[in-house]
């Protein structure tokens, strides 16, 4: 396929096109009858027979969802609006922070302060070795030196 066919698409075939005709068809018949499975072309005639004898019932229920859905967006625009003027900005780990801290909890917190507590000792431990090693060394230096 190359990049012009990719971009700009194929032409739209012509329903009496010679070529696509059996194509057409057989695609035509396949969309009656997966509508005809889902009842689909039952419910677009009633539709269809509703609109025609309630004209203007229907386009106030249609107008009136659009109207609906259109101020429920402009509701939640401006909540987002005031939501971010009046919290401070929080970066995405603090975010997953504190949803741990309700997940776990106080636990989480303890585990946290036992590990903290775990490296600090290794730490202090390793510490320790490298002093008693240099003092060893010091004190065989010195004892070398006085012989």
């Amino acid at each position: 396929m190359g990049w012009k066919k990719l971009i700009f698409g194929e032409k739209m075939p012509d329903k009496d096109d010679p070529k696509y005709k059996e194509r057409y068809e057989k695609e035509v018949e396949t969309g009656k009858k997966f509508a005809r499975i889902t009842r689909i072309d039952k419910a677009a005639a009633w539709l269809q027979r509703f609109a025609n004898e309630h004209r203007n019932l229907f386009l106030a229920i249609v107008f009136g969802i659009v109207i609906c859905c259109f101020t429920f967006n402009i509701y939640r625009i401006a909540l987002v609006c005031n939501a971010s003027s009046q919290q401070k900005q929080t970066t995405a780990t603090q975010r997953q922070e504190k949803a741990l801290d309700k997940l776990h909890g106080k636990d989480r917190k303890i585990k946290e302060l036992e590990m903290k507590y775990e490296k600090l000792l290794k730490e202090k431990a390793e510490r320790e070795n490298v002093i008693s090693t240099n003092n060893k060394s010091n004190t065989s230096n010195n004892e070398s030196q006085k012989h």
